[in-house]
Order: structure tokens, then sequence, then C-alpha cells
């Protein structure tokens, strides 16, 4: 039990949770032996680079900008905003290409309101 805290999922051979230089050799020791395999090489991946793709990957799937500074813990959303999250051209592409479909299906909503709504009288009962 550590701070009140147990049944981690990771520990190491004393029982304890692993640290984050733990996580970084085995990062390290996973890219390694990839990179011994595969042709093309990956680059260095730590656990912060986790954090930093976690963030961006919940705000491009629209994930609430306060909800993600509370998850990842930050007390300024300008860390979450401006540090954690990176988004690039296809993303601004994918946002507005979203907004021209949203701006479509109103103007359809619209189109669809001028057209006269069907009467009961139009139909029989049988």
């Amino acid at each position: 039990m550590i701070d009140g805290y147990s049944g981690f999922l990771f520990v190491d051979k004393d029982c304890n949770p692993p640290v984050a230089m733990h996580w970084e050799h085995r990062f390290n020791h996973m890219v390694k032996r990839y990179n011994d395999i595969y042709r093309v090489q990956m680059p260095n991946i730590t656990p912060h680079v986790c954090r930093h793709t976690y963030c961006s990957n919940m705000a491009k799937s629209g994930m609430n900008p306060k909800t993600l500074q509370y998850l990842m813990g930050h007390s300024d959303i300008g860390v979450t905003l401006n540090t954690y999250t990176h988004l690039g051209l296809e993303d601004a592409t994918d946002e507005l290409r979203r907004m021209e479909e949203l701006e479509n299906a109103r103007k359809e909503l619209e189109k669809n309101k001028e057209e006269k709504p069907v009467s009961q009288k139009m139909f029989w009962a049988i």
C-alpha cells in the first residue's frame, strides 16, 4: 500500500509500482527490439510522449477542453491546449469539412420547412 492506494496493475520485484524511470527503460527496450528487427526505424518514445498523444487524440475526438484539462491534471487550460494538444493542417481541414457538412444539413432542414406539410386529408384509411 502506497499513500493509501493498493492493487496496482504493474509492480516491480518488490511489489511496488514502477517509477517513471522503469517505464522509460521499458519503452527504450521495446523500441530497440523493434529497430533491430525492422528496416523502418521507430524514434525514441517516452511515457511523456504518450501524454501528448493522449491529449491530442482526445482534443481531436471533440472532448470538452475543460474535461481534458481535468483528466490531464493541469491547473491552467493554456497548458492543456497550447503545450499538450498538437493539431495540424489535416485537423483544420477536417474541422472545416465538418462545419461545411453541418451548414449543408442546416440548409436542407430550412428547405424542408418551406415545403407544405402533408395533411391527413391526403390519406384514406382502409
